[in-house]
C-alpha cells in the first residue's frame, strides 16, 4: 500500500492520488473474497486470475493499462499509474498484482506500436477485463539474451507461419492471445526480430503445458507448430521486435520494482506488528536494540526503493525519453531490497515465519521470482554498467576539441 508520505512527493498529480485511493479501496473491500481457495491447486489459481481480471475490469481499474482512446484513463500509457497500482496490489496480494500486471504487459506492445485496427480490436477488451493477453518473449535458451530468440516466422501466402517454443510465459493457457516475438524470414539477432499477435485458438498452438513455481501463478510453455496468422497480425514493421520488447520493458521494469516495494511495505508492517506483540525475556521484541536496528535498515531500504521507482516512472512519463538505466536501477534495487526486508521479517517472526500460509511466508515465496523475470539482477547490473560507460564516452566526445 502506497505510503501517504510518498503520495505527497512532487512525482504525482491529483489523478494519481485518486487512482491510489481507488486501488486501496478495492484491495481492502473487494479483493479478500476473490482470493479464497486460490492456492488449493493449479486449476484454482487459473480460475482465480480469470476472476480477478474480470473484477478489476468491472471496477474500472484496468483502464490504467491502455490509452484513453481505447477505454483508458490517460492519453498514453502512464508508468506512474501502473506503479501505484502494482505497489498497492502487491501489498495485498501477489496474485492480484499478477492479474493486473499481465494485462498491461500483454497489451503494451499493441498500445505502443500497434496499428489502429489492432488497438481497436484488442485494447477495449483489456480495459474491460473481458480479454486476457500475454507477452511471449522468453525461450528455453533465450531469456535475458533476447537476441538469441530462435522462434521463426516465415511468410506464407498473405500471412506468416510461426514455429518455435516459448517458455516462462505468464497467462499461458489462460490468455486469449499472445504477443509472440520471432525471427522474421532469415533474420537473426536483435535486428531480425518482429512481434506478432497470435490468437490462442490458432491451429498448431499448444499452450497447455503448465509450470509450477513456489508462488502459484498461471505460467507455462507455448509450442508453435506451423501456426499460420494473417499478415495484419504483425505489430509494427519487420525488424521492430527488439525495439518493441525493450520499450515495453522500459515501462514494466519500473513496475516490477513497484510490486517489490508493495511486498516490502507489507513485510515491514507485519514485522512491526509482530515486534510490538511478541514477548520474550520480560519485554516485547520491539524493546530490543537489535530489533530496532533491523527495523531501521528495513525502513531505509523501502524509502530508497520508493524514490528510485518513482524517479524512473516520472522520468518516463514527463520527459518521454528512454529510461533503460533508471528503470533497470529501480528494478534491481527494489527487488534486492525487498528480498532482504522480507527475509528480516521472517526472522523476526521466528518459527511462525516459515509456517505455510503466514503472510510473511507468502511474501517470501512471492519476492524470489521478481529478482529474475524482466531482467535478472545480474543482467541489470551489466545494463547499468554499460550505460555508465556509454554516457562517459559520449561526454568525452562532446568535450573533445
Amino acid at each position: 500500500m502506497v505510503s501517504r508520505d510518498c503520495l505527497d512527493w512532487p512525482f504525482f498529480d491529483d489523478g494519481h492520488l485518486e487512482l491510489a485511493h481507488a486501488f486501496k479501496q478495492w484491495a481492502t473491500d473487494s479483493l479478500p473474497p476473490l482470493l479464497e481457495g486460490a492456492e488449493e491447486d493449479a486449476d484454482a489459481v487459473y480460475l482465480c486470475v480469470r476472476r480477478l481480471v474480470g473484477e478489476l475490469g468491472k471496477a474500472g481499474l484496468l483502464r490504467s493499462c491502455v490509452p484513453a482512446a481505447y477505454g483508458g484513463t490517460r492519453e498514453v500509457l502512464d508508468t506512474r499509474s501502473l506503479c501505484l497500482a502494482r505497489e498497492t496490489l502487491g501489498y495485498h496480494s501477489g496474485l492480484a498484482d499478477f492479474a493486473f500486471a499481465t494485462q498491461g504487459l500483454g497489451s503494451a506492445p499493441i498500445s505502443l506500436f500497434g496499428s489502429e485496427e489492432q488497438k481497436r480490436s484488442i485494447l477495449p477488451g483489456i480495459a474491460a477485463g473481458t480479454r486476457i493477453g500475454a507477452f511471449a518473449l522468453s525461450e528455453p535458451d533465450a531469456g535475458s539474451d533476447v537476441a538469441a530468440i530462435s522462434t521463426r516466422a516465415r511468410q506464407d501466402g498473405d500471412g506468416w507461419r510461426l514455429n518455435g517454443v516459448k517458455t516462462w510465459i505468464s497467462n499461458a493457457g489462460l490468455a486469449d492471445y499472445y504477443v509472440v516475438f520471432a525471427q522474421e524470414g532469415n533474420g537473426s539477432g536483435s535486428r531480425g526480430l518482429s512481434a506478432f499477435i497470435v490468437p490462442a485458438n490458432t491451429a498448431g498452438l499448444d499452450d497447455g503445458e503448465r509450470i509450477d513455481v513456489i508462488a502459484p501463478h498461471p505460467l507455462g510453455t507455448l509450442r508453435l507448430t506451423d501456426c499460420w496468422i494473417p499478415a495484419e497480425n504483425r505489430i509494427g514493421f519487420g525488424g521492430d521486435g527488439f525495439r518493441i520488447a525493450m520499450s515495453t520493458l522500459d515501462i514494466f521494469r519500473s513496475t516490477v520494482g513497484a510490486t517489490a516495494l508493495g511486498l516490502a511495505r507489507r513485510a515491514m508492517d507485519e514485522a512491526v506488528g509482530r515486534s510490538l506483540e511478541r514477548r520474550m525475556f520480560g519485554q516485547v521484541l520491539a524493546d530490543f536494540q537489535m530489533t530496532r536496528c533491523k527495523l531501521g535498515d528495513m525502513a531505509v531500504s523501502i524509502d530508497a526503493a520508493a524514490l528510485l521507482v518513482y524517479r524512473a516512472a516520472w522520468t518516463k512519463d514527463v520527459r518521454g525519453t528512454r529510461v533503460t538505466r533508471e528503470a533497470s536501477t529501480a528494478k534491481l534495487f527494489a527487488t534486492e531490497a525487498a528480498q532482504q526486508v522480507i527475509d528480516a521479517a521472517v526472522q523476526l517472526f521466528g518459527g511462525l515465519g516459515v509456517v505455510h500460509g503466514m503472510p510473511v511466508e507468502k511474501l517470501y515465496r512471492e519476492i524470489r521470482a521478481l529478482r529474475i523475470y524482466e531482467g535478472a539482477s545480474e543482467v541489470l547490473k551489466l545494463i547499468i554498467g554499460s550505460k555508465v560507460i556509454e554516457d562517459q564516452r559520449s561526454a568525452d566526445r562532446c568535450a573533445a576539441p
